[in-house]
């Protein structure tokens, strides 16, 4: 079954949410991060549930009928 082009960008961004959200963890838990410990933790707040929404979303948009 193809995947439907509104599923694949909400994929896309499950994905890049996903990667900001495991360097935010890595960065807050081995001391200094770059951009400072509250932007890393807003960072890693708003990705968090982000990824998890935007994943589900292409699930249920690219589900067959």
């Amino acid at each position: 079954m193809p995947m439907k082009p509104l599923a694949g960008l909400f994929l896309a961004l499950a994905c890049l949410l996903g990667i900001a959200a495991t360097g935010s963890v890595f960065e807050l838990a081995y001391g200094d991060p770059d951009l400072g410990q509250q932007t890393t933790s807003w960072i890693l707040a708003a990705s968090l549930p982000g990824t998890v929404v935007a994943l589900v979303l292409a699930i249920r948009i690219n589900k067959p009928v």
